[in-house]
């Protein structure tokens, strides 16, 4: 099964940065969705910023501007968050969708969430 583990949440000041990464472990053959949502309290989980399977990139209109997701040659991605405000508080999730294995099985799987606090 594919497995996903984050890094680099934490407390940040308002307008400053941050930057979240995700890597990806097991026989992985392709991957139809990677990126990353979030989830404010009491309220259900929403995309932030993804790759589709052409590659593309797909922002929250609340983020456009102000994030950026990349990825490196490997399994991994990443969130750069620039000129956070209080709005941005909310854990962060990594996900990804795609195929693995021998018989190309579909995968869905998340990461463990990041807290992610800004404030003075």
């Amino acid at each position: 099964q594919v497995h996903l583990v984050e890094s680099g949440g934490g407390l940040v000041q308002p307008g400053g940065s941050l930057r979240l990464s995700c890597a990806a472990s097991g026989d992985i053959f392709s991957y139809d969705v990677m990126g990353w949502y979030r989830q404010f309290p009491g309220k259900q989980r929403e995309l932030v910023a993804v790759f589709d399977s052409g590659g593309h990139k797909h922002y929250a209109d609340s983020v456009r501007g102000r994030f950026i997701i990349s990825r490196d040659s490997a399994w991994k991605v990443y969130l750069q968050m620039n000129n956070l405000t209080s709005e941005d508080t909310a854990v962060y999730y990594c996900h990804s969708e795609g195929r693995w294995g021998a018989k190309a099985w579909r995968f869905d799987v998340w990461g463990q969430g990041a807290q992610v606090t800004v404030s003075q």
